[in-house]
C-alpha cells in the first residue's frame, strides 16, 4: 500500500528545474534585489571616503597649528573617528567591488576560456569557497562582537567595550561593521553565483565580473 507524499516532497516535486528559464528568472530577481542594495551601499561610501579625508585633514591642521599656538586642538575623538571611518568604508567596500569585478584575479587561464565555462568556474568558485568563507568568518566573530557590546560568559549583558585612550569612542559599533560586511560579501556572492548561473545555462549574457578585472565608476 503507498502512502500519500508528504506536503513537503510534493512542492518540491512541483519547482521547476533548477536550469530552466522560469526558475533562473525568479533567481535574478532576487539578484537584482541583492544588487540595487549593494549599488546603493557603494554610492554611499562616496561621502564616507570623503569625510574620512575631512577628518583627517583636520586632525592635520589641528596638530601643527595647536603645536604653533601651544594649545591642544586634537583630540583622539577625532583621530579614532578617522580609522573608524577609513575601517567602515573598507569593510563595505568588499561586496560593492565584487558586484563590479573589480576585485584582483591573476589566472592566464581564464582569458582563453568561453563566457560559460567562466559561469562555471563562478559558480563553484562562489558555492565552494566565498561562501562558506563569509559564514566561517560570521561565525568566528559573532561572540567577540557580542562580547563587546557586554555580554557577559553567563548570559547577562555589561558595559561596552570602549577605546582605553582618553575621550576614546566605543569599540563595540566598529567591531559590528566586521558581520555588516561578511553579510553582504554572503549575499551578493549569492548574486553573481545566481548570475554566473544563468549565464553557465545560457539564460544572460556575460557578466563583466566574469570578463576580467574592470574600473570602478568615479566618484559623482
Amino acid at each position: 500500500m503507498m502512502t500519500a507524499p508528504s506536503p513537503l516532497f510534493a512542492a518540491i516535486a512541483r519547482l521547476p528545474p533548477l536550469h530552466s528559464a522560469r526558475f533562473i528568472h525568479r533567481l535574478m530577481q532576487i539578484a537584482a534585489l541583492i544588487d540595487a542594495a549593494i549599488e546603493t551601499i557603494g554610492k554611499l561610501l562616496n561621502g564616507l571616503v570623503l569625510a574620512t579625508i575631512a577628518v583627517g585633514f583636520y586632525n592635520v591642521m589641528a596638530r601643527y597649528i595647536g603645536r604653533f599656538l601651544g594649545m591642544q586642538l586634537s583630540s583622539n575623538v577625532f583621530i579614532e573617528l578617522q580609522w573608524y571611518l577609513f575601517s567602515i568604508t573598507f569593510l563595505l567596500s568588499f561586496p560593492y567591488i565584487l558586484k563590479h569585478g573589480a576585485n584582483v584575479r591573476v589566472d592566464f587561464l581564464e582569458a582563453r576560456w568561453s563566457d560559460r565555462r567562466k559561469a562555471m568556474i563562478a559558480v563553484w568558485g562562489t558555492v565552494l569557497f566565498l561562501i562558506p568563507f563569509c559564514g566561517l568568518a560570521l561565525w568566528v566573530t559573532f561572540n567577540p562582537v557580542l562580547q563587546s557590546w557586554g555580554r557577559l560568559p553567563d548570559g547577562t549583558w555589561g558595559t561596552w567595550e570602549v577605546s582605553p585612550d582618553a575621550n576614546g569612542l566605543p569599540r563595540a559599533p566598529i567591531k559590528s561593521m566586521i558581520l555588516v560586511s561578511f553579510t553582504l560579501l554572503l549575499l551578493q556572492g549569492v548574486s553573481q553565483a545566481i548570475k554566473a548561473w544563468a549565464v553557465w545555462f545560457g539564460h544572460a549574457p556575460s557578466l563583466p565580473a566574469l570578463g576580467g578585472e574592470t574600473e570602478l565608476p568615479p566618484i559623482e
